[in-house]
C-alpha cells in the first residue's frame, strides 16, 4: 500500500510541473500567439534590448500567405509574469499608384503585460512593412528592437 500512496504523490507532483511548462510553452510561441498559418519570415526575430545591451525579450514578425496578413508579437525572456510596460508595433507602407503618396499605417498593441504584447495584425500583400518592440523592465530600464528599414516588400 505504501508503494501505490508514493506513486501517486508522484503523478499528481509531476502532472502540476508538467502543466505549468506546457502553458508557457504555449504563450511564448509566436506562432501560437498569431493564430493558424502564420510562419516566421527570414529577418522577422530581433532581439529586444536596452542601450547598454541587456536583453529582455524579442520582437518578431511573421506572415500569413493564405490571408496576406503580418502579424508583430513581443515576448518577454526577463520579467515574466510581472506586469510592466509592453509594445508590439507593425508599420505598414501601402503600395501607392506612381501619382499617389501614401501615407504609412501604424497598429501597436501597448499595455501592462507579464509575458507578451500583441498580436498585432494588418494585411500587407505587397507592402513594406517595418517592426518594433519595447519591454520596460521592473528596474524602471527600457529595451527596444525590431526593424526600422522597409523590408519584406512583396
Amino acid at each position: 500500500m505504501p508503494s501505490k500512496a508514493i506513486l501517486l504523490t508522484a503523478a499528481i507532483g509531476l502532472s502540476g510541473v508538467v502543466a505549468a511548462p506546457a502553458n508557457a510553452t504555449a504563450a511564448s510561441s509566436p506562432q501560437s500567439i498569431c493564430g493558424s498559418g502564420f510562419g516566421l519570415i527570414s529577418d522577422g526575430t530581433k532581439p529586444v534590448k536596452t542601450q547598454s545591451g541587456q536583453r529582455y525579450g524579442t520582437v518578431y514578425l511573421l506572415y500569413n500567405r493564405g490571408t496576406g496578413e503580418n502579424c508583430v508579437v513581443t515576448i518577454k525572456s526577463s520579467f515574466i509574469g510581472s506586469k510592466t510596460q509592453m509594445s508590439a508595433r507593425l508599420t505598414v507602407m501601402p503600395k501607392a499608384r506612381k501619382d499617389e503618396k501614401q501615407d504609412p499605417i501604424v497598429r501597436m498593441d501597448a499595455g501592462k503585460f507579464g509575458q507578451y504584447a500583441g498580436p498585432v495584425k494588418y494585411w500587407a500583400k505587397s507592402a513594406c512593412v517595418k517592426f518594433w518592440g519595447t519591454i520596460q523592465g521592473t528596474n524602471g530600464h527600457i529595451a527596444g528592437g525590431g526593424r526600422t528599414s522597409w523590408g519584406n516588400c512583396g
